[in-house]
């Protein structure tokens, strides 16, 4: 069956060791975690814990059942296929030549991003969106020189008034 990739978020006691035991969960199962996230909630009890992970769909099953189980895993949920909104950001530092500059802010500007550092040869550029977006910037920034390149995980969160 071919592996997909699925947003989970999981609701977790705030407690040292928790992590681990859920990573654990995912490798035992084979299943690699491309994105992680972890996150305060409302209440500095609880953490939110947002996942991207890639995988056979009938191990996923087994894998929020165990997660489920763990003492400190309040709730774990698959939102994959369901309404939500999720967002990444990246930073995107590029070298360029300086009869280059204004080819990179219109770069900047079409992507509703932001100029973070500059300097008369280099910038960082700061942007957030969807995996779309963020591959579609970095993709036009090949052009110039990448010195480097960070970025977040995904974070989740159910469109409408249903709690994630």
């Amino acid at each position: 069956m071919q592996e997909t990739a699925h947003s989970l978020s999981l609701l977790v006691a705030n407690r040292p060791g928790v992590l681990v035991r859920i990573a654990l969960v995912f490798s035992r199962r084979g299943y690699n975690i491309d994105s992680l996230v972890v996150s305060p909630t409302l209440n500095p009890n609880f953490s939110r814990i947002s996942i991207v992970a890639r995988g056979n769909p009938e191990i996923l099953i087994q894998i929020i059942k165990q997660l489920e189980k763990l003492i400190d895993v309040i709730h774990a949920k698959d939102h994959t296929d369901m309404s939500v909104v999720e967002k990444e950001l990246a930073l995107i530092k590029v070298r360029y030549e300086l009869d280059q500059r204004a080819e990179i802010l219109q770069l900047v500007e079409h992507f509703k991003a932001n100029t973070i550092d500059m300097t008369e040869n280099s910038m960082i550029i700061q942007i957030t969106g969807n995996t779309d977006k963020i591959d579609a910037m970095k993709a036009l920034c090949q052009k110039f020189k990448i010195v480097e390149y960070i970025r977040t995980g995904k974070v989740i969160m159910l469109r409408g008034e249903e709690e994630t």
